[in-house]
């Protein structure tokens, strides 16, 4: 599968942005979806995951309450809601799909989309 994410940009503190990727092919629903980022310098880390028929959640605890995750299996697509956003939150935002796993390491992701930027400004 291929992931294509979109919907990055600057916003500023408090604001609210929703991310999204893409996927190609006809098995998107059987994939766990996860969402990680990336911030400079810092290594890649966790955000949430959704569940093949996203029934299911699970969020870090630094977004709980803030971020959702959604998807569309008609559409193929996977959505990061993020609201009361922080400079904190600066990162490039990745998507990833596990056709196996339900997990929180990216190592157990097979597919990764090419990330979207997204700038919190104070």
């Amino acid at each position: 599968v291929q992931l294509q994410a979109s919907g990055g940009g600057l916003v500023q503190a408090g604001g609210s942005l929703r991310v999204s990727c893409a996927a190609s092919g006809r098995t998107f629903s059987t994939y766990f979806m996860g969402w990680f980022r990336q911030a400079p310098g810092k290594e890649r880390e966790f955000v949430g995951r959704i569940s093949r028929s996203g029934s299911t959640t699970d969020y870090v605890d630094f977004v709980t309450g803030r971020f959702t995750i959604s998807r569309g299996n008609v559409k193929n697509t996977v959505y990061l809601q993020m609201n009361s956003l922080k400079p904190e939150d600066t990162a490039v935002y990745y998507c990833a799909a596990s056709a196996s796993n339900w997990s929180r390491r990216r190592t157990d992701y097979d597919y990764w989309g090419q990330g979207t930027l997204v700038t919190v400004s104070s």
